[in-house]
């Protein structure tokens, strides 16, 4: 996109433009971004997309879209799909889709020389006894018993590995590293495991298959990637991405075409308040019925946010202004939420909409009559124009607009007092109307004519101007569409919600449904529409929307808590 901010100048921008400085690149920057297409992209995910495409774009360079398809039996074409659909959504586009199962015979090949090379053996044992062996970060772990077999009989084992003689779990292969290596990911990490699952792309080609750790490396280095931008948890990984590289390198020699090795360079994750993204409890959340599923608007998922309404700019300007940093943080979620109301208040459509709805009666309206108001779709772009909506002598306005004995600073609607009905006329309610059990079913007012279009009425004989502090939305009872919309808060109640117990923190008045009614104009609102409920917030119809149920979610409110925490 050409449109794109540049990002803010942080340590990778330096360490980019100090390699390419020193001559270690030449040519152009080229990332990539490799997901396992195991679940949906989520907030978390759309930083490291920032951070992979934005820097590449930066720098006149590309970005590579590579699936880490390594693992058959998590991996569906669903996940693919969607999360090249969400990367498009954000805005981005890719140099080559590509696939770490393009690489499994290269893969394959290297393994076989790095056991040739005594740098890699068949281990026997159990994954409980590989673990137990493995020792602890203040103790060293012990030479698995199988670890000085020949190199022919690793070579035939690992062989037989391939051609699916031996079932799951009773065997791997090992790189032949250190047991007493300080850093316990360096204590001869497994390389490949034996999985007899149908793979979406290589069919039953393969019964073993590499693990990340050793895919993703040389995957990077294949592409000629020239930095492997990743999280902090890859920190203590860095020192095995590289002795596969520098090996690999040393018994076969640099893949054809490449001349560098890539450089990985870690960043801290961004943690937001209120939100959770592993997917191991997000799953939880799931299979517990406490949300619908993975796009359901309360989840952090990109096609949660999708539904529920937030826009592509106002996620990338979240990240970047948060900025790169080497230590993880706590973010705002209020501070989102601003970026939010920002973007939307610049793009949404006006509508009125009444979600607790009382009905009001205009004693004085001509019986029947039904008008046409001109009502602006966006004061904030003039271009924009306005809508007509119809006004009647029946309407619906919010429930809490009135109040029978209202306080002296109560400045909408109470007996006796007049306010301004946006755009359409001044109202004085006379009286109110009560069921059997007391409760307020009906508001009767009177209107004046020379206020159409909610303007100032003139002055009366004395010169004396009349005036109003209260303007209030409403619908035409006649012409109301009745919709369902549904008002979203926090899914958790504490600011850090993976800490304790994950459903203690769950707010079980994250969704609230009500039944509104609507003006017309929304009845033909799609799903993705940025719209203002007036006086309401921010809403945009649902996904399961129709001419039969129409359905809004409440995308967020208008109040800016975040400005409100900077004084603003």
């Amino acid at each position: 996109m050409t449109d794109e901010p540049t990002l803010k100048k942080n340590f990778l921008t330096d360490e980019i433009e100090a390699d390419f400085a020193s001559g270690r690149y030449t040519g152009t920057i080229l990332t990539r971004f490799p997901p396992e297409p195991n679940g949906y992209l989520h907030i978390g995910h759309a930083k490291a997309i920032c951070i992979d495409f934005g820097l590449a774009q930066q720098y006149g360079g590309g970005t590579n879209l590579r699936m880490d398809d390594t693992n058959p039996s998590k991996e569906e074409q669903e996940y693919i799909d969607a999360i090249q659909d969400d990367i498009r959504w954000l805005g981005y586009e890719w140099k080559n889709l590509l696939y770490a199962s393009d690489y499994f015979q290269q893969l394959y090949d290297w393994a076989i020389e790095l056991i040739k090379a005594g740098l890699a053996y068949v281990d026997d044992q159990t994954a409980d006894q590989m673990r137990e062996n493995r020792g602890t970060l203040t103790e060293p772990g012990k030479n698995s018993p199988f670890r000085d077999r020949s190199v022919e009989e690793n070579l035939d084992l690992f062989t037989r590995m391939k051609d699916g003689e031996f079932d799951e779990g009773s065997r791997v292969l090992r790189a032949k590293i250190d047991m007493a290596s300080p850093n316990i990911v360096m204590r001869d990490p497994t390389m490949y495991r034996i999985m007899k699952a149908h793979h979406p792309r290589t069919g039953d080609k393969w019964c073993i298959y590499p693990m990340y750790d050793y895919a993703h490396g040389q995957s990077d280095w294949l592409e000629g990637i020239t930095h492997s931008l990743c999280s902090l948890e890859f920190k203590n990984n860095r020192q095995l991405y590289e002795w596969f590289i520098d090996r690999i390198a040393e018994v076969s020699g640099f893949p054809e075409g490449v001349k560098h090795k890539t450089r990985q360079i870690e960043f801290a994750r961004g943690n937001i308040s209120y939100m959770i993204t592993s997917k191991r409890k997000l799953l939880k959340l799931i299979t517990d019925g406490i949300v619908d599923g993975w796009n359901d608007p309360r989840m952090p998922t990109i096609r949660g946010m999708r539904r529920r309404g937030f826009t592509p700019g106002s996620i990338k300007r979240f990240w970047d202004e948060a900025g790169v940093a080497k230590r993880e943080n706590l973010l705002e979620y209020a501070k989102l939420e601003s970026f939010l109301r920002d973007e939307l208040n610049k793009i949404a459509q006006r509508r009125m909409a009444v979600l607790d709805p009382i009905k009001l009666v205009i004693t004085n309206y001509p019986e029947g009559q039904v008008e046409m108001m001109d009502v602006p779709n966006n004061p904030e772009n003039a271009d924009d124009g306005k809508r007509q909506v119809p006004f009647s002598g029946e309407l619906y306005i919010e429930r809490e607009d009135f109040m029978e004995d209202a306080p002296r600073k109560f400045f909408r609607l109470s007996v006796g007092k007049e306010v301004r009905l946006r755009c359409g006329y001044w109202v004085t309610c006379t009286d109110v109307v009560k069921d059997e059990d007391g409760n307020i079913v009906q508001l009767n007012c009177t209107y004046d004519p020379q206020t159409r279009g909610g303007n100032n009425p003139p002055p009366d004989a004395e010169g004396k101007v009349r005036k109003v502090k209260g303007t209030l939305h409403w619908v035409s009872a006649e012409h109301a569409v009745d919709a369902e919309v549904r008002l979203y808060e926090h899914l958790f109640t504490q600011p850090k919600a993976e800490s304790g117990e994950l459903m203690d923190n769950i707010n079980v008045d994250s969704l609230k449904i009500v039944n509104a009614k609507i003006e017309p104009a929304l009845a033909d609102a799609k799903p993705g529409d940025p719209i203002q409920f007036e006086r309401l917030g921010y809403f945009t119809p649902d996904i399961t929307t129709s001419a039969e149920k129409i359905v809004f979610n409440r995308t967020v409110t208008l109040k800016d808590s975040w400005a409100k925490m900077q004084g603003k």
